[in-house]
């Protein structure tokens, strides 16, 4: 089973790389757009200059001035001409005037050119990225369904004991959670009568943030709801999803990345967990909800379901850290 723990983590942690580059695809592709958007309009800019600095030659070259005609005859491309133009006498304030908008505008194609071909290379490094991470997962579901077909037999029987481990986890974390709610009431009510609230027994439990509770059990929930790749809404949650998808049901808006959801809140040590807190393992690519106790719940791979699972053992080797974020 540490076999296909270690490759669910792999596959969720080549899920969310595929989904940030996805985002940063669609940001380079609008960058694209309005790169190529400005452009044709510089381009447009620079032809029409140009038509009027040509018609302005047509016309000094056909006038009578000696100055003009040399500025005209001894020009070898019209870059020098433009030059030429530039420092003669006889240019007038409105050929002064288009000269500098030609040599604007011609700055203006070549920067939006360079900044094109940068955002074209950066499309293709990051799509060479995403299929990398679309062939990375592809294999990786390959691979633990192989793994899955190769244990079949044993499933059944850890699959019943792991459903009264659940149960039992479940009760109890609802348990905490209602004990939390009544104490955080009865701490309004003394606060309101202005009587002097005892301090809470070292076994007390202190109710957190009514956001990061309720998204706990909001999560709580959806225990047993199959993880589904992507997956965001009852049916079916990744990891990332089920965290958003909770948080939603109670105000709060978060990203579908667990990468993203790490930059949310603030950061909490280990010992000052709560109930609702964002908990994260493997390198950021793996995220739950902290339920209290030593537990929390998330949508843990393919294959598998919404469960609460405990922070030691395991998962404490690839724990990374936890968010808090701030109640609503």
């Amino acid at each position: 089973m540490g076999q296909l723990q270690h490759l669910s983590d792999s596959l969720e942690r080549a899920r969310s790389q595929y989904l940030a580059s996805t985002q940063q695809l669609a940001k380079i592709q609008r960058d694209l757009r309005e790169n190529r958007r400005e452009l044709r309009i510089a381009k447009h800019n620079l032809k029409r200059s140009q038509r009027i600095i040509a018609q302005r030659l047509v016309t000094l070259y056909t006038s009578d001035q000696a100055s003009t005609l040399e500025v005209v005859l001894g020009a070898r491309s019209l870059d020098d001409m433009i030059n030429r133009m530039d420092n003669a006498k006889s240019v007038t304030s409105l050929d002064a005037r288009v000269l500098a908008q030609v040599k604007t505008f011609r700055h203006v194609v070549k920067t939006s050119g360079e900044q094109l071909a940068k955002a074209r290379a950066s499309q293709q490094r990051v799509v060479a990225q995403r299929a990398a991470a679309k062939g990375s997962i592809e294999s990786q579901i390959g691979q633990a369904n192989s793994l899955l077909a190769s244990i079949k037999d044993q499933i059944g029987q850890m699959v019943a004991a792991d459903r009264a481990r659940q149960l039992q986890m479940a009760v109890a974390a609802q348990q905490r959670m209602q004990a939390a709610h009544r104490v955080s009431q009865q701490q309004a009510l003394d606060t309101v009568v202005g009587v002097t609230a005892v301090a809470p027994q070292a076994d007390t439990v202190v109710a957190p943030p009514s956001t990061h509770g309720g998204a706990a059990g909001v999560a709580m929930s959806q225990l047993g709801t199959p993880y589904v790749w992507g997956g965001a809404a009852p049916g079916g949650f990744d990891c990332s999803g089920l965290v958003m998808w909770a948080y939603g049901q109670v105000g709060v808006s978060l990203p579908h990345s667990s990468y993203a959801q790490y930059s949310a809140g603030v950061p909490v040590s280990r010992d000052q967990l709560q109930t609702g807190d964002l908990v994260f393992f493997d390198g950021l690519g793996h995220v739950g909800i902290y339920v209290g106790n030593g537990n929390f719940i998330h949508a843990p791979h393919s294959g598998s379901r919404v469960r609460i699972e405990t922070l030691a053992g395991w998962y404490s080797s690839r724990y990374d850290g936890a968010r808090r974020l701030h109640a609503a």
